[in-house]
C-alpha cells in the first residue's frame, strides 16, 4: 500500500491546528468534488483521499495514532495491546520484540503482510489459533465524504450516486434530510484486514438553501407582503408554499408582524413517509406611498375620526 501524507496532501504542515484543518479540507473538497470534475478520474481519487486524510487528522486520536504509525494507524490499538502481551509474559521491546528465546527486530512501517508476520514472530501458533476468532481479523478504515445538494433537492427522496474510490454508488437519500446530517453506508469503506469486514463509508450533508423560505427542522418560515387595505378590511391573498400556491384568507384588521400556520405545508419530516411540518407565515403591512389627493384626504378622515 502506498503511503499517503495526510498532511502534505491538505497542504498543511503537521502544527497545523483542528481550524486549518478544516478550512483546508472544505478547499479542497469543492474544488475536486466530483460533480464539478465529473469526467475526471484523477480529481474524483484525489477527492477519497482527501477525505480519507480529513477523516484522520480532524479525530485528535486518530491524528495522534497517525503521528506515531504513519499509514497503519488503524492497527495501533491491536500494535499496542501486543506489546502488553509481550511484556506480561516475560518479554521485553528493547531493541527487539523477544519471545521463545528469540528476537525480533523491526523498523519502518507496518503494511498488511507485515503486521500478519509481527503476530506470527510474535506469538507463533497461538497468533494463528486465535486468529481466526478474535485479534487476527480487522475491520478496513471508515470514509467520511461530504455531499452538496440545494434545499429543493431534498424536499423529496431522490437516488445519487456518489463514486468512491473509483466505484459507484447508488443510494437513494430520504426527503427531509437536515443540514450537517451524517448517514453510514455499510461496507463502503476500506478493505478489512486480515480477511475482516470492509469498513463504512460516512456521508454528510452540505444543504444550501436556494429559496425563499427559513428551515427549522421540518417547519418553514417565510414572510408575506400584504397591502393596507387588505389588512385592514381582510381578504384573500394568494401565498407561496413549498411545492406550490394556496389561497389563504386575512382576517380583518390583521397586524404588521401577525402570524399564521399553515398545518402540514412546511418540510417532510426524515424518514416517516408522507408526514410534513407547518409553514409560518408572517404578514408584512406595506404602506402605501405616493397618495392622490382623494386618498389623501379620505386618510385625513380616518385620522380625524380617531382610527
Amino acid at each position: 500500500m502506498e503511503f499517503i501524507d495526510y498532511y502534505k496532501l491538505l497542504e498543511l504542515d503537521k502544527s497545523a491546528s483542528q481550524a486549518d484543518i478544516k478550512k483546508a479540507y472544505r478547499r479542497l473538497a469543492r474544488k475536486y468534488h466530483p460533480d464539478l470534475n465529473p469526467d475526471d478520474k484523477a480529481a474524483q481519487a484525489r477527492f477519497q483521499q482527501i477525505n480519507e486524510a480529513h477523516e484522520v487528522l480532524s479525530d485528535p486520536e486518530k491524528r495522534k495514532k497517525y503521528d506515531e504509525y504513519g499509514k497503519d494507524w488503524k492497527h495501533a490499538d491491536q500494535f499496542e495491546e501486543a506489546r502488553r502481551q509481550q511484556a506480561a509474559s516475560g518479554g521485553g521491546f528493547g531493541g527487539g520484540f523477544g519471545g521463545g528465546g528469540q528476537s525480533y527486530s523491526y523498523s519502518g512501517s507496518f503494511d498488511e503482510d507485515t503486521f500478519s508476520d509481527f503476530f506470527e514472530q510474535m506469538f507463533g501458533g497461538r497468533a494463528r489459533a486465535r486468529g481466526s476468532h478474535r485479534g487476527g481479523h480487522f475491520k478496513g478504515q471508515d470514509y467520511n465524504a461530504e455531499l452538496q445538494l440545494r434545499l429543493s433537492e431534498v424536499y423529496r427522496s431522490q437516488k445519487h450516486t456518489l463514486t468512491v474510490n473509483g466505484k459507484n454508488i447508488r443510494l437513494t437519500i430520504p426527503a427531509g434530510v437536515e443540514n450537517g446530517q451524517t448517514i453510514k453506508i455499510r461496507g463502503h469503506g476500506g478493505p478489512g484486514v486480515q480477511g475482516g469486514p470492509k469498513g463504512d463509508l460516512y456521508i454528510t450533508f452540505n444543504i444550501i438553501n436556494n429559496t425563499n423560505f427559513r428551515r427549522e427542522k421540518e417547519n418553514l418560515y417565510s414572510t408575506e407582503e400584504i397591502d393596507l387595505t387588505t389588512a385592514v378590511l381582510g381578504g384573500e391573498i394568494h401565498v407561496r408554499t413549498f411545492d406550490g400556491k394556496v389561497k389563504l384568507k386575512v382576517k380583518p384588521g390583521t397586524q404588521n408582524g401577525a402570524r399564521v400556520k399553515l398545518s402540514g405545508k412546511g418540510f417532510p419530516k426524515y424518514k416517516k413517509e408522507n408526514q410534513f411540518g407547518d409553514l409560518y407565515i408572517t404578514y408584512k403591512v406595506k404602506t402605501p406611498e405616493h397618495l392622490t389627493a382623494k386618498q389623501r384626504e379620505l386618510f385625513e378622515e380616518l385620522k380625524k375620526s380617531g382610527l
